[in-house]
């Protein structure tokens, strides 16, 4: 690609931050940095026509973790690591709220349901909704985070369900309303956002950041934030951020749908909601974890099967309906559940490996990474 004049000196002149990523760490990073220093020059760098990866992909669940998630947590992490991460994803959740306001990412506390086929595995469960809510009731500021919804099975119509647990706290967002705000944010803060520019490698040299592009542009910033979380790995191949595939579905609107809310099934591999009168169900990687581990968007055969056959037998099984959208985000996830975010470099901060969490933690973490950069200019 050749640049204009106009176009050099006008866009890629003088560039105080280039952030790669306009998901939601990516524009936060961007709003942070402008709050901070209103006279920085920053521009963001994306590939796709919109957020490639997850954030304006995700199926919306404003969560904080299911009780058979936090108790898996708890076998391979202390309790302190585990809670505090419940609480980061909480306060994010609340910066997020506040940054956006609920109206524009249509925030709906309808609860959330984590729900059981197995007495096996709801045993297990029920068996620490006491300790679990010890342990969430000072974080939420909610005496029983979660309890038994079990009477609630036959007023949704779900079959083959056996048991629920409710997490009163947990809610609903409009993925795309959300990236749609962040991005007016963005944009009306006077920062530019530039899509279909993929960043093939970049180069520090202890001054400036040099930023090659794949059809052979080449600019400097100053700084340079990654922000690409689920396809990390391409510009940071040492780093532990593995790409994870979810395929979604979501259906016509239906008749007298019979739920409201978010719902957790199979250890969360399995994942629906109510979009108004339409259903959501999005999940399956564990069916095929290799083939999943990809930064190509697409759907497989296996996993749309076995979400049909869930949407058909388990949640919708005396209603008529039809499939309406599928598609696929990338997520990053790795060994640990906490975020990476540093500096790689004298000059390239990365903030990636949200670990499918991006809507609870994406705020926080992009504020993070901007102080970082911050402190170093």
């Amino acid at each position: 690609m050749s640049l204009s004049y106009w176009e050099q000196t006008s866009y890629f002149k003088d560039i105080d931050v280039a952030i790669i990523g306009s998901g939601i760490v990516g524009l936060n990073a961007a709003l942070t940095l402008k709050k901070k220093n209103n006279n920085l020059k920053i521009i963001v760098l994306e590939s796709g026509m919109l957020p490639s990866g997850a954030s304006s992909k995700n199926a919306g669940f404003a969560c904080f973790g299911s009780p058979s998630e936090l108790l898996d947590d708890l076998k391979k992490h202390t309790e302190d690591e585990v809670f505090s991460l419940v609480e980061k994803r909480w306060k994010g959740l609340l910066r997020l709220k506040k940054n956006l306001g609920n109206k524009n990412i249509d925030f709906h506390n309808w609860g959330g349901y984590e729900v059981f086929d197995s007495k096996k595995s709801f045993d297990a469960c029920a068996s620490q909704i006491e300790y679990l809510n010890k342990h969430t009731a000072p974080i939420i500021g909610i005496k029983k985070v979660y309890k038994n919804a079990d009477n609630k099975i036959k007023q949704f119509g779900f079959r083959d369900v056996n048991h629920m647990i409710l997490n009163t706290a947990e809610a609903q967002i409009d993925t795309g309303k959300m990236i749609h705000a962040l991005i007016s944010k963005v944009r009306n803060a006077g920062i530019e956002i530039m899509n279909g520019f993929k960043v093939s490698r970049i180069e520090d040299d202890g001054k400036n950041v040099s930023i090659f592009t794949s059809d052979k542009l080449v600019f400097k910033s100053k700084k340079v934030i990654i922000a690409t979380n689920g396809f990390a790995k391409q510009l940071l191949p040492a780093y532990q951020v593995d790409p994870a595939r979810a395929q979604v579905i979501i259906t016509h609107p239906i008749k007298k749908l019979n739920f409201k809310g978010t719902f957790h099934f199979d250890e969360g591999f399995y994942y629906f909601r109510n979009i108004g009168n339409r259903v959501l169900i999005g999940g399956g990687r564990n069916l095929d974890f290799k083939t999943e581990e990809t930064t190509e968007l697409g759907l497989t055969n296996l996993v749309q099967k076995k979400l049909e056959h869930i949407l058909k037998t388990m949640i919708l099984p005396d209603k008529e309906h039809s499939i309406d959208m599928r598609w696929s985000g990338i997520m990053g996830v790795g060994p640990q559940k906490t975020s990476i975010v540093k500096a790689t470099s004298k000059n390239v901060f990365c903030a990636v490996r949200m670990g499918g969490m991006g809507v609870a933690i994406g705020s926080l973490v992009g504020e993070e990474v901007a102080e970082l950069v911050s402190e170093s200019l």
